[in-house]
């Protein structure tokens, strides 16, 4: 059975040929001012209807069958009523700029008349073109008059030219579009999975209970009688220093641990400033499990 082909619309190879002729090389105004070749058999006085095993037909059997929907889908091959009409220009190698109307009107609306059999809604698009195509070719059988300037007066074919060549760079344009790679398509995004380390993060003391341990830390401190007198220099970076020592192998330490309270409360008060240092420096963690918990200190980075 022969594959339906519209209204006479070109088979999808014979327009993919088509189009592939389009994308190499010729500017858009050379694309349709030079006639395209075309590998379609020549006809003079129509065109093909349908194919037969590969072989064109110009002339319908009376008793052939086409399904309802056959014509329907062959001709929404074309893009539009633009786009048929460009094919048949190419079809007959006519030049863009000087379209015999007569030839190409009776072969478009061969074309439509096709359509309008199996689907009105979609002939009507084409219809539009069609009634174009004839009032152009009604034009041009009329006599050319000058306008008052003495100039000839505008080709009825101008606009229609004009819109040929705009339809013609778009379809060159998204032609070069689709040939660049696209995602989905032509390659697929990398996905690369980092292994990430997770920090635990300790609970925060409560300011209150940093006080009230403090307070403990000095109270002890003033139990221990001193009764030699002697000056020291106290450095804030020196017991910084002696801190992050003590800590480096332990994982946790009291925090009560970290002073010496029989070195009386100067040296305690430095050492206790020294800590809160550390910590606003973001060397040291003081944690606590849970409110009036005891309180702990860390390191907050891995030793080397």
């Amino acid at each position: 059975m022969a594959e339906a082909d519209g209204a006479g619309a070109p088979p999808a190879g014979e327009h993919a040929a088509s189009h592939a002729g389009q994308a190499a090389g010729p500017t858009p105004g050379e694309a349709l001012t030079t006639p395209a070749t075309d590998s379609t058999p020549d006809t003079v006085d129509g065109v093909a209807f349908a194919r037969l095993y590969g072989e064109p037909l110009f002339k319908l059997p009376q008793d052939l069958y086409i399904p309802p929907d056959a014509l329907e889908v062959f001709l929404e091959t074309f893009e539009g009523p633009l786009d048929l009409l460009l094919y048949l220009i190419r079809k007959q190698n006519f030049n863009v700029l000087d379209i015999p109307m007569a030839e190409v009107t009776t072969q478009y609306l061969g074309y439509v008349e096709q359509l309008r059999k199996t689907n009105l809604e979609l002939a009507a698009e084409y219809l539009l073109m069609a009634a174009m195509l004839i009032e152009i070719k009604s034009r041009m059988l009329l006599p050319v008059k000058k306008a008052d300037t003495g100039e000839e007066a505008e080709d009825p074919r101008a606009e229609l030219v004009r819109r040929l060549l705009e339809y013609e760079q778009m379809k060159l344009a998204a032609q070069r579009l689709d040939q660049l790679p696209q995602l989905g398509r032509d390659f697929l995004r990398a996905e690369v999975y980092i292994e990430q380390s997770i920090t635990p993060r300790f609970p925060d003391v409560d300011s209150n209970d940093l006080r009230a341990a403090w307070a403990d830390v000095i109270k002890r401190a003033k139990l221990v009688q001193h009764h030699k007198i002697s000056r020291e220099e106290l450095s804030v970076r020196e017991h910084m220093s002696i801190i992050l020592r003590r800590l480096q192998g332990e994982r946790f330490m009291e925090f009560s641990e970290l002073f010496d309270t029989t070195r009386g409360v100067p040296v305690v008060v430095v050492n206790f400033i020294a800590m809160l240092e550390l910590s606003r420096e973001s060397l040291i963690e003081i944690t606590q499990a849970e409110p009036f918990a005891p309180i702990y200190v860390r390191l907050a980075y891995l030793p080397a």
